[in-house]
């Protein structure tokens, strides 16, 4: 375009919302665009947690994706991705208080094994191997991929081809469960 602007779709909401859901591929990228601000500003007053908020629009925005064929003319398609962001942040909120993380508890390494006796190194390696083993399939690889390989909980939910909330309650089971199991190899109190 001459004066390097943008072209503007000029189609109203609704145009744009029929259009996605008939095939039209820049359609939705149009129309939240358009109300990207506004929608995040929902979200953030609703999760009142910049992270998520992201998160919640992010869901939100995936659901009037999948169900804009579903949208009835009967409110503005304002008020209808206005109830989606909602919607979706406060189904997060309550996801997120229902299953708090319990991280394994912070033992001293050295009080379990010293780093010098490879035998006592070896010996509580095998113990978490085991330990793993007793989680079903899908905790021990929610925890193997964020506690133990490092992956951020987006990367892991890519990489296991699950959603981010299912492993953040996969590592808050898994490690609960872990603790348990570990917990003979916690040091005496000293006092």
């Amino acid at each position: 375009m001459a004066g390097g602007t943008e072209a503007v779709d000029l189609r109203t909401d609704e145009q744009l919302l029929r259009a996605h859901a008939a095939g039209d591929q820049h359609a939705f990228t149009d129309l939240i665009n358009r109300h990207i601000d506004y929608l995040w500003s929902v979200a953030l007053r609703t999760s009142r947690n910049p992270e998520d908020a992201a998160d919640g629009l992010q869901d939100a925005l995936l659901a009037a994706h999948r169900t804009a064929a579903d949208f009835r003319s009967d409110a503005k398609v304002t008020s209808w991705l206005h109830r989606i962001v909602v919607n979706a942040c406060l189904d997060r909120i309550r996801r997120n208080n229902a299953r708090r993380t319990i991280p394994l508890p912070e033992w001293d390494d050295l009080s379990i094994a010293d780093p010098t006796d490879e035998i006592s190194s070896i010996d509580l390696s095998v113990s978490i191997g085991r330990a793993l083993h007793v989680l079903p399939k899908g905790q021990r690889q929610a925890i193997v991929a964020v506690d133990i390989e490092g992956y951020s909980v987006a990367e892991a939910a890519t990489l296991l081809g699950v959603a981010e909330g299912t492993i953040k309650s996969r590592c808050a089971r898994g490690r609960l469960r872990l603790a348990q199991v570990l917990g003979h190899l916690r040091a005496p109190d000293d006092s």
